[in-house]
């Protein structure tokens, strides 16, 4: 049994936000805003009790902020929780998932737990997902990925591009528009998720609280979409499924929604720098929207920049990698690793 007198050392050793080497999990270089911390603090004396059955009270306060109806929202934990519920009740084992390649690393593992079909379009030369070629495979598909901004090369397809993708999909085939990031997209970048979801009976947009809010750790997502899809998926809800923590942590950081945009612009700003410098030192990366830059493979293996562990960075098998936005510091690390190649 481990003293009480050793535990502030061993949590002081769980990896944390502050590391400025750790840039392969587009973590949030910030830690939780402080009334997020106050008020996580304070409810761990309730942790004794249990959540709600349902998270009806999250549910309902996700609405309001979002703009939508409570019966449009489903929460998972994390925007992976989110993604499975939609599978789960939506597929079927050997139904297809289409999505680009590369992609976020879960939606395979997702696809394989479902036991669907993974089927994948290939990105083009500037990291953009095929949308036509997307559009074209649709019809065989019963679920569509689209992410935007994409993962792991950041890039924004045009809204215009977007809606016209979805008007080709087919009614009764799922599109999943993962916006995970798109709290670092410029307002006149991103579509009106609202509206698309009114006109589009068959989207689920899916967003999170890991990224932008700093909120990894607590694994807080949801999703919303029309009525009709909304009552299925939320039949899927697991019963105590999320901890008594991610209500309190959400309503103190939309209360506290200054601050946060005011850490986003600063990600944003540490994202230019780092992408400036790249471009200036000769080393192409995409015009990413999100809290990361990508730099293709292909000519070069950029993971030997990186060889020793130190930044980490996460690595593709055609030699590009993603390097999470961090502290200067970790910009600076970041070009004198790509400097050494």
């Amino acid at each position: 049994m481990m003293p009480s007198c050793a535990l502030p050392e061993a949590v002081a050793a769980l990896p944390g936000a502050v590391d400025p080497s750790a840039l392969a999990l587009n973590e949030n270089p910030f830690p939780p805003l402080p009334a997020v911390r106050s008020a996580l603090a304070e409810s761990i004396g309730a942790a004794n009790r249990y959540p709600e059955f349902l998270p009806r009270r999250l549910r309902t306060l996700i609405a309001g902020q979002v703009g939508v109806a409570d019966d449009q929202v489903i929460i998972g934990s994390g925007a992976t929780g989110v993604v499975q519920q939609v599978l789960s009740a939506l597929t079927s084992p050997g139904d297809v998932m289409l999505m680009s390649y590369p992609t976020f690393d879960g939606y395979p593992i997702l696809a394989q737990m479902a036991r669907l079909r993974p089927v994948t379009v290939a990105l083009d030369r500037y990291g953009h997902q095929n949308l036509d070629a997307m559009a074209a495979a649709a019809s065989r598909a019963r679920v569509v990925v689209l992410c935007r901004p994409h993962n792991p090369t950041g890039t924004v397809e045009p809204v215009a591009e977007v809606e016209r993708f979805l008007t080709r999909v087919p009614a009764d085939t799922v599109v999943l528009l993962d916006e995970a990031y798109v709290e670092f997209v410029a307002p006149a970048l991103r579509p009106d998720a609202v509206a698309l979801v009114h006109r589009f009976p068959n989207l689920v947009v899916v967003r999170t609280f890991s990224k932008a809010y700093g909120l990894a750790g607590l694994r807080i997502g949801y999703g919303f979409c029309g009525v009709g899809l909304a009552d299925r998926l939320w039949s899927m809800q697991l019963p105590f499924g999320l901890g008594i923590t991610a209500t309190v942590a959400v309503a103190a950081s939309y209360d506290a929604e200054d601050q946060l945009r005011q850490r986003i612009a600063r990600i944003n700003v540490e994202r230019t720098y780092l992408r400036s410098r790249l471009r200036a030192s000769g080393v192409y990366c995409t015009d990413s929207q999100a809290n990361f830059v990508y730099l293709p493979g292909g000519p070069r293996d950029w993971r030997t920049a990186f060889g020793d562990g130190d930044p980490r960075v996460r690595g593709y098998a055609d030699g590009s990698v993603r390097i999470s936005v961090g502290s200067r510091r970790s910009s600076r690390a970041v070009l004198a690793a790509i400097a050494r190649v």
